[in-house]
C-alpha cells in the first residue's frame, strides 16, 4: 500500500500528539521535567511540526474550500473553551481550595492545627530534604500554608543545595527538620512507616513555640495506672499522646515526696485500687487550694478516700455501677457494664464532640453534689443514656442485672465533672471521671476517648489553644455477606447480568431488522 504526502502528515501528526500527551502526563505525574518527558517533548514537537509541513497543501485546501467557515468556527471554539480551562487553573492556582467528601473529615485540617499555625507570630519553616518530591507530604503542606503567611515550606536537594541541608543540619535522604528561629526539631519519617502526617507536624509546631514543657505528674503507690504498662491496663500511649503534645510526664509518690512537687502542673490520679492516706487526700487538697489543678479518675469496687476532696469541690462520686441497657456497649465488644456517651456538657473540653461518642468501661456515677452551690463553677460532662441505670456492686460471674427502683437511680446519669474557682490570681481546676478504663490501651484510640482525656489535660493546664478534635481514622465501611448472599452476588454476575445485555441486545436487533 503506498501513502500520499497528506496520510503520511496525519501519521506522524498523530504519534507526535501522543508523544505531547504522554509527556505532560509523566510531567504531572513526577512534578518535573525529567529526561524521558524532555525527550517526549522534543520528539512530540519535531514530530507535529513535520506533520504540518508535509501536510500544508491539505490543511490550505481545508480553510480554501466550503469547509473553510465550519473549520474556523470549530478552530475558535477549541481556543475559546482551551483560553476558559486555562483561566479556571490560573484562579484555581492562585486561590487554593479543596473539599473534603469524606464523612469524618480525614482531609481536612483538624482545629488545634488551625488554632496552633493561624496564631504563629513569627516565621516557621519545614524543610523537606529528598531529590524526589512526595505528593502527599506537599499536599499537606500546602494546607498548612493557607492558615498564616508565617508558615514556609522548603523542598530541598540536598546534592544541589549542600549549605541548605547543613544550615537544617539535615544528615540523610528524607529528613524533614521544623525550625523556629533558632530552635530546630528532626522528624522521624522511619518512625510512621515513611510517611509523616499532620499529627506529627503539629506535635513539632507546639514543641517548638511552647515556652515551656508542662510536667504531667501520675501519682503512684495505690495501684494506678503505669505509664509503662503495654497491656490493655495501661497508660502507654497517654504517655506517648501527652509527648507529642509538648507536655513532659513523670510519676510521684506523695509520702515519699512529701506532697506534690512545686514542678507539677498537673496532678493525674488514674485509678487507685487502694486507699489513699488521709494526709495524702489532705496534700491533693493542698496543691489544689494553692492553684493547683488535678485529674482524678476512680473506678467502681474501690475505696479510695478521696470523700473529703470531691466535698471540698462540690462533687459527688457515687459508691455504685452504671449499666447501659441501651445495647450499645456491644459495639465494643462489651456488654451493659460499658456505658456510651454521646451527650456532652458544654465545656471546652467537650466542643465539637456532639454527634460522636465515648465508652467507659465498668464506670460509676460523679456528679455535682449540690447543684445550687455557685462555688467552685462545676458542669457535667458526660451524660450516659435514658436506658442507663445504677446497680450497688456487680458481683463475679453475675450474669442477670436487673433494676430496683428502691436502691438504684434511673438514666440518664453523670459519669464526669469539670470544676474550678479562682485561688488569688490563679484559676484552680479539678476534673472528676467515674472510670480510667477510658484512656487505657487500646481503648483510649477509639472514638472521642483520646480526645476527652488529651483535652482535659490541655484545660487543667489552661492550653486551650491546644484543645480540639485530633485526627481522626477512616470508619470500616466493609460489607459482610453470608455464604447465601455471597453465592446468589456470584450468580448475578455471572449469569443474570451478562444475559440481560445479550438479550437486549438480541432484542433491539429483532425490532430494527
Amino acid at each position: 500500500m503506498k501513502w500520499d504526502r497528506e496520510e503520511i502528515a496525519s501519521f506522524i501528526g498523530t504519534i507526535g500528539v501522543a508523544m505531547l500527551v504522554a509527556s505532560g502526563v509523566r510531567y504531572s505525574i513526577q512534578g518535573e521535567l525529567l529526561t524521558t518527558s524532555k525527550v517526549l517533548l522534543i520528539g512530540g514537537g519535531v514530530f507535529v511540526l513535520a506533520a504540518v509541513v508535509l501536510g500544508f497543501r491539505g490543511i490550505v485546501r481545508t480553510f480554501s474550500g466550503r469547509t473553510a467557515q465550519q473549520s474556523t468556527n470549530t478552530t475558535i471554539l477549541t481556543l475559546a473553551v482551551i483560553a476558559i480551562l486555562v483561566v479556571i487553573n490560573f484562579v484555581g492556582f492562585r486561590h487554593h481550595k479543596t473539599l473534603d467528601l469524606t464523612t469524618e473529615k480525614l482531609y481536612t485540617l483538624s482545629d488545634q492545627t488551625r488554632n496552633i499555625v493561624s496564631g504563629l507570630k513569627q516565621d516557621l519553616t519545614v524543610a523537606r530534604f529528598d531529590k524526589t518530591p512526595n505528593n502527599a507530604f506537599d499536599d499537606l503542606m500546602t494546607e498548612y500554608k493557607a492558615l498564616s503567611p508565617h508558615f514556609k515550606y522548603q523542598f530541598v536537594d540536598p546534592n544541589q543545595k549542600p549549605e541548605v541541608a547543613q544550615e537544617f543540619g539535615a544528615t540523610h535522604m528524607g529528613d524533614v527538620v521544623v525550625a523556629y528561629g533558632i530552635r530546630k526539631d528532626h522528624l522521624d519519617a522511619g518512625a510512621h512507616g515513611g510517611q509523616l502526617g499532620e499529627e506529627d507536624v503539629t506535635g513539632a509546631i507546639v514543641k517548638l513555640t511552647s515556652d515551656k514543657a508542662k510536667e504531667v505528674c501520675f501519682v503512684t503507690g495505690h495501684g494506678e495506672k503505669s505509664l509503662t504498662d503495654g497491656s490493655q491496663d495501661g497508660y502507654t500511649q497517654v504517655d506517648a499522646g501527652l509527648k507529642k503534645e509538648n507536655y513532659t510526664t513523670k510519676t510521684i509518690n506523695l509520702i515519699a515526696e512529701n506532697g506534690v512537687p512545686s514542678d507539677c502542673s498537673v496532678v493525674v490520679i488514674a485509678g487507685p485500687k487502694q486507699s489513699y492516706y488521709p494526709q495524702e487526700t489532705a496534700m491533693v487538697g493542698k496543691f489544689l487550694d494553692a492553684g493547683g489543678d488535678a485529674l482524678v479518675m476512680v473506678d467502681p469496687a474501690t475505696d479510695a478516700k478521696l470523700d473529703d476532696l470531691f466535698q471540698a469541690w462540690n462533687v459527688d462520686v457515687g459508691s455504685n455501677v452504671v449499666v447501659d441497657a441501651s445495647g450499645m456497649g456491644q459495639i465494643f465488644g462489651g456488654g451493659p457494664i460499658i456505658p456510651v456517651v454521646s451527650d456532652f456538657g458544654s465545656s471546652p473540653i467537650t466542643k465539637g464532640f456532639q454527634g460522636s461518642m465515648a465508652f467507659f468501661p465498668f464506670a460509676r456515677t460523679a456528679s455535682i453534689a449540690d447543684k445550687s452551690k455557685s462555688i467552685p463553677q462545676t458542669i457535667e460532662l458526660l451524660k450516659t443514656s435514658e436506658r442507663s441505670f445504677t446497680i450497688p456492686k456487680l458481683e463475679p460471674g453475675q450474669k442477670k442485672i436487673s433494676f430496683d427502683s428502691k436502691t438504684d437511680k434511673i438514666g440518664p446519669l453523670s459519669l464526669g465533672v469539670a470544676a474550678n474557682r479562682k485561688v488569688g490570681d490563679k484559676d484552680a481546676r479539678l476534673v472528676v471521671i467515674g472510670n480510667s478504663q477510658f484512656a487505657a490501651n487500646p481503648s483510649v484510640s477509639h472514638e472521642r476517648n483520646g480526645d476527652l482525656f488529651f483535652n482535659t489535660i490541655d484545660w487543667l493546664t489552661q492550653d486551650e489553644n491546644l484543645i480540639s478534635i485530633r485526627p481522626k481514622s477512616a470508619t470500616n465501611r466493609r460489607v459482610t455477606l453470608s455464604e447465601a448472599q455471597s453465592a446468589a452476588l456470584h450468580w448475578v454476575n455471572l449469569v443474570f447480568l451478562p444475559g440481560l445485555v445479550i438479550f437486549s441486545g438480541v432484542y433491539i436487533w429483532w425490532k430494527r431488522r
